[in-house]
């Protein structure tokens, strides 16, 4: 098994030095180390004793990616800033994952890409995926190939604000509202919402962390979705999603007891954000070692089409309502 981990940490790290990249760099390192764990999984596969590492990975440490990563998630600044914000945020979802399915069924696209690329494009991109996925059950392939595309329209769609920000005639609030409810994932606001200055930046990122809130509701309501629709179909039961308890006792002990009773620094919750994020690429890299380019080809262009109109539509809208 250590064999098959070492190997997903290796093309992790190989992701995070293609991302220094010019031209990479703005993609991001997970999005690199999915490239390159699928284009390795195209030409040379990997032995049979990877394989429980590998299958580790794409379960297990995403998992504690997901717990890890309720650390960002401050609600004390939710609860006593951003309140106001989350109708917007609710919006979003609601909006986001009703029209990719909507859009999905008019194209006769792939439900459950489609399902995954709505729930990123609506709440916060690769960890919203990674969180859902389990509770849908769907394919380790499926994961992978929605975080790889959510990725890319997300840094398309960031590059392209801060592209747009000198010939809009909006405040810098304005901005940087309009990117915090509307683009994919928390680095995309702050790529986004960072030319606009320190105040776009603070209430582009408020905005975002209320999404990123929303995703416990989601979560629970997509448990009881599926519990639903499993008893209607087969009387099949859905698995318990506890991991999703542990990203919720995080969020409060980051929240309220880090930094208040147990102080640490800067640096210190700087480097835990670093190692989460490269657990969940680590785990990203597992996911994508099992994705076959055919089935790709098949099943994800359309679901693709669907959220890139929704993600445009959403832009606008929320620029209008604004």
């Amino acid at each position: 098994m250590y064999k098959g981990i070492g190997f997903t940490f290796l093309i992790a790290l190989l992701g995070y030095g293609l991302a220094l990249i010019p031209g990479f760099k703005q993609i991001g390192p997970m999005a690199c180390a999915i490239i390159l764990a699928v284009v390795y999984r195209q030409i040379w596969g990997y032995p049979d004793t990877f394989r429980t590492g590998i299958q580790f990975a794409s379960k297990k440490l995403l998992r504690f990616a997901i717990i890890l990563y309720g650390l960002k998630l401050n609600m004390d600044v939710i609860f006593h800033e951003g309140l106001g914000l989350l109708a917007w945020d609710a919006g979003t979802i609601i909006f986001a994952i009703t029209v990719t399915l909507l859009l999905a069924k008019w194209l006769k696209a792939d439900t459950s890409i489609s399902l995954l690329l709505g729930v990123g494009t609506g709440v916060c991109g690769a960890a919203a995926i990674a969180a859902v996925a389990p509770i849908i059950k769907a394919k380790d392939e499926d994961t992978a190939t929605s975080v790889g595309i959510i990725a890319l329209v997300g840094t398309v769609f960031s590059i392209c604000y801060t592209l747009l920000l000198p010939i809009l005639d909006v405040t810098a609030e304005k901005y940087g509202i309009w990117s915090g409810i509307s683009l994919h994932e928390l680095a995309h606001v702050a790529l986004a919402a960072a030319p606009g200055g320190q105040d776009a930046l603070a209430i582009g990122l408020l905005a975002k962390l209320g999404r990123v809130f929303l995703l416990i509701p989601l979560c629970f309501i997509l448990v009881y979705w599926m519990k639903r629709k499993n008893h209607s179909e087969s009387n099949g039961k859905v698995d318990i999603p506890w991991f999703l308890f542990g990203f919720i006792a995080m969020s409060f002990f980051g929240s309220y007891v880090l930094g208040t009773y147990l102080p640490v620094t800067d640096s210190f919750m700087s480097g835990v954000a670093t190692a989460t994020t490269f657990i969940l690429t680590t785990a990203m890299v597992g996911l994508g070692l099992n994705i076959s380019l055919a089935d790709v080809k098949t099943k994800a262009m359309r679901p693709f089409v669907a959220m890139l109109i929704t993600s445009v539509a959403l832009s606008l809208l929320t620029f209008v309502l604004l």
